[in-house]
């Protein structure tokens, strides 16, 4: 972990010949054992740590079968959309989550 203590979005990197959607599915499936439907896309990040630096390949997504189950991380759970920015964020994270609480505010 290389950010301990800071909340991330699930998600993992890309095997070879994977598409971005398929990737997600899996790693979702892998990290939180639940299948999604993905909605949209969101704005790619490209983020540089001190360390390390990623690209991050954001989409909307929603639950289509499963109960949230934590298999690689110390927790997950869900939060209201009007408490997203009262949790402390990894730095790449922060921006998906501004646009995020500005795509749903946009299409209620």
């Amino acid at each position: 972990m290389k950010l301990p203590l800071k909340w991330e979005f699930p998600g993992g990197k890309i095997e070879t010949g994977e598409s971005k959607e398929d990737c997600l599915h899996r790693e979702i499936k892998e990290e939180i054992n639940i299948d999604i439907t993905i909605r949209k896309a969101l704005t790619m990040v490209e983020h540089q740590y001190a360390d390390f630096s990623l690209q991050l390949y954001p989409f909307v997504c929603s639950l289509q079968s499963g109960e949230v189950k934590v298999l690689e991380h110390a927790q997950a759970i869900w939060v209201a959309i009007d408490q997203l920015l009262d949790y402390d964020w990894a730095e790449a994270d922060l921006p998906i989550v501004k646009e995020y609480i500005a795509y749903t505010t946009s299409i209620k």
